[in-house]
């Protein structure tokens, strides 16, 4: 499972070797926990992309990350919860320190201890948790420009869940949701792509390797197909006052959970761990797209990509099961055998 959201914690909590220990000072709007090292490490990092589909947290995708900038300092950020990915990755991991950041207000991500912290990270994972909290807390703040500056500088990025839904160039921001609102479901979407919970972003993160594309988790378990088209449909209508005039085809890569793809910058990935990866692309435009209106859009290419086999996202070909997709009046068919969505 994602690592937990643990209790919460009063005290901020900062780098003293070999463990982070609770300091006495006045509090901080964010809380910062530290394992191993106090002083960061000199690496050269490689950039790379983990993206991680959610539920269980994959080994392989963690070792891989780290591998981006062995002997390095990694950093968690989330918005709430605790360090439990501390122990887990310096575990796994051979690096001088594991941190987390937690920056859970618009005040935490404006505090410069947090542009700071990002600016000097090795590797940047993303945690699961609610994605309305990263756009809302985090979006138009110095830790944006930090990690877009990370991006510049070829640190390797991971997110799993939430965070992997802010990792594409679009994102589902979830910021229509209440707290206490179950998940957007594909029904929902496909009934009615204008639903307020139908809430849409875009340029979080500027990953070059992504641009264009959106992206979500927990995908077959939680049956997101069909709010991806929507999503898909709504991004590549001349209505989306986000997208440019000039913009292609937005595309979107749902990943299932215990599932990643480990993205290369040159745009070749690989699916790793016990799960697929869907790559999706409209091939029509939407025949009916309206607020209140179930969704009819005609020919959706899908490639369904298992563990081990890689796919190339500048060519959008791979090592995968074609089939094709439909909607008509908010119901989804497919060319599958036996009409499978997944």
């Amino acid at each position: 499972m994602l690592r937990s959201w643990g209790l919460s914690i009063a005290l901020a909590f900062f780098p003293l070797a070999p463990a982070a220990r609770a300091q006495s000072a006045a509090a901080t709007p964010y809380k910062y926990f530290r394992v191993g090292n106090a002083k960061d490490a000199s690496v050269k990092p490689h950039a790379g992309y983990a993206l991680m589909g959610g539920g269980k947290d994959l080994d392989e995708a963690f070792q891989w990350l780290c591998g981006r900038a062995p002997g390095g300092d990694l950093l968690v950020l989330r918005a709430g919860g605790g360090d439990d990915y501390n122990p887990y990755i310096r575990k796994l991991c051979k690096l001088n320190s594991v941190a987390t950041l937690i920056l859970p207000t618009r005040a935490a991500a404006e505090d410069p201890f947090a542009a700071k912290t990002i600016s000097s990270a090795d590797v940047i994972f993303i945690a699961g948790g609610d994605q309305a909290n990263y756009i809302n807390f985090w979006m138009g703040t110095p830790v944006q420009t930090a990690l877009n500056d990370a991006i510049l500088r070829g640190i390797p990025i991971g997110g799993t869940s939430a965070g992997l839904a802010v990792l594409g160039e679009y994102a589902y921001s979830a910021q229509g949701d209440k707290p206490d609102d179950k998940d957007l479901d594909s029904r929902t979407a496909l009934e009615n792509p204008f639903h307020p919970r139908v809430t849409l972003v875009r340029g979080f993160l500027e990953i070059p390797t992504l641009e264009g594309i959106i992206t979500d988790s927990h995908f077959a378990k939680r049956d997101r197909m069909g709010r991806l088209l929507a999503f898909l449909a709504r991004l590549n209508s001349p209505d989306n006052k986000g997208q440019p005039a000039s913009a292609p085809n937005i595309r979107g890569i749902g990943i299932e959970e215990r599932a990643a793809v480990l993205l290369e910058p040159g745009g070749h990935a690989t699916v790793v761990g016990y799960g697929c990866a869907y790559f999706v692309d409209p091939y029509d435009k939407p025949a009916l797209l309206a607020p209140g209106k179930p969704l009819t859009m005609g020919e959706i290419g899908v490639q369904k990509v298992e563990p081990d086999e890689t796919f190339n996202l500048d060519a959008w070909e791979g090592y995968a099961t074609r089939y094709l997709l439909s909607a008509d009046a908010g119901v989804l068919h497919s060319s599958a055998a036996g009409g499978a969505v997944y």
